[in-house]
């Protein structure tokens, strides 16, 4: 199928130059990125899409044996280039997704030029020397709640991950977000997600790297920003005034900000 089709794309902004490929992370779809998109693509041609399984994709071409590695995902955004034909595109991954972006760089360099990690994390379990937030009994928990009881999982974890409680129409809204996934792809998803381990594959970015973390976030504590700055060779770290996980929709101005400033600097 068309990776256009599968994957839901969307393109707005000037065509011409270089395009900016924005990445939604888990439970999440394009629509995340709304907030952040007007102000990218007053310069930018701005590419969004969805995961498969996720939003408006092709729900027939999910995969269980291909989805249940980061490599199954990084294969969708380096067919989506190919077939956009993008060349020195800046990837924007929010979450998983910057991980993601990290193998499709690496398979395709010619194709993606720049990456910009949005509140990552490249392994969620802590270990000897690494924190990442949370223990293997942590992560197992987690995973069995969100197995048994997906929507009450999603009710109950959304607002947690968002963050900025004051303002609960946020966290409502991630709770729609997750809760419009189908629980099967989600369960799948969240075991690829919250089992990965990327800690080697950050030693090989080659392509300037903006990390973006919040000054809060339960999912991707200030140490984990910490780690991928210090990992991936003449990265930037950002720490954005923002609370929780998700700042494109806490803080979408901040957000846009440091992402054109770091769009600016890049030759």
């Amino acid at each position: 199928m068309d990776p256009r089709r599968r994957n839901n794309v969307t393109s707005v902004g000037p065509v011409g130059g270089r395009a900016v490929v924005l990445a939604h992370g888990f439970g999440c779809d394009q629509n995340m990125w709304r907030l952040v998109v007007p102000a990218l693509a007053q310069r930018y041609r701005v590419v969004l899409f969805d995961y498969v399984g996720c939003g408006g994709s092709d729900l027939a071409s999910w995969s269980a044996q291909r989805y249940s590695s980061l490599h199954g995902y990084a294969q969708d955004v380096v067919e989506v280039c190919r077939e956009l034909d993008l060349r020195d595109a800046v990837f924007v991954g929010h979450s998983v997704s910057a991980m993601v972006g990290v193998l499709a760089a690496e398979s395709v360099p010619e194709r993606i030029g720049a990456l910009v990690m949005v509140a990552p994390s490249p392994c969620y379990v802590d270990d000897e020397g690494y924190r990442g937030g949370f223990s293997a009994e942590d992560i197992e928990e987690l995973l069995a709640a969100l197995e048994s009881n997906y929507l009450g999982w999603s009710s109950t974890m959304a607002p947690v991950i968002m963050g900025n409680p004051e303002r609960p129409e946020l966290g409502q809204e991630l709770t729609n977000s997750f809760c419009a996934t189908d629980p099967d792809i989600a369960r799948v998803f969240a075991r690829t997600t919250f089992l990965s381990d990327s800690r080697e594959d950050l030693k090989r970015v080659t392509v300037p790297t903006l990390v973006l973390e919040c000054s809060q976030d339960v999912i991707a504590p200030r140490e984990v920003g910490a780690y991928v700055h210090a990992a991936v060779p003449s990265s930037r770290l950002v720490t954005l005034e923002a609370t929780g996980h998700c700042p494109q929709l806490s803080a979408p101005e901040a957000t846009a900000d440091a992402v054109l400033e770091f769009l600016a600097g890049l030759r």
